[in-house]
């Protein structure tokens, strides 16, 4: 039989996974990609602001990565929490981005991701401490 807690755990890490590979790819297209195809990707904004999209998909990766590592390999698991925190903040930054820019199609992705991290630093910050 499987306890409520075992069900939490199973459902945080696929939280995590989830997490994981968005950010990841996220992350990767946006630190790797040459700015004009990201321009054309992204609609024009990181030649504006090429810096910025790299930092962002850094960012990103840093909080893909550290939404799982941690745990898996026993150290400094609680960087969990500061990568579901991160990621949070990303998206709470994302929502007035994509509303400026008339995008409003992008913020049902915003929000479902912020709530995947905030489950994420809720289940392993309270219910299942790391």
């Amino acid at each position: 039989m499987v306890t409520g807690s075992k069900k939490l755990n199973i459902g945080l890490w696929v939280a995590q996974i989830l997490l994981l590979v968005v950010y990841g790819a996220a992350g990767a297209m946006k630190a790797t990609q040459p700015i004009p195809m990201l321009d054309e990707m992204l609609g024009g904004w990181p030649g504006h602001a090429p810096a910025l999209a790299r930092f962002i998909g850094v960012a990103e990766i840093l909080g893909a990565i550290g939404m799982v590592a941690p745990m898996l390999t026993g150290i400094k698991p609680r960087l969990t929490l500061w990568a579901a925190s991160g990621l949070t903040l990303v998206q709470v930054l994302a929502i007035p981005f994509h509303v400026y820019r008339g995008e409003f199609e992008a913020l049902p992705v915003n929000i479902v991701l912020i709530a995947l991290s905030l489950f994420v630093l809720w289940g392993r910050g309270r219910k299942l401490p790391v």
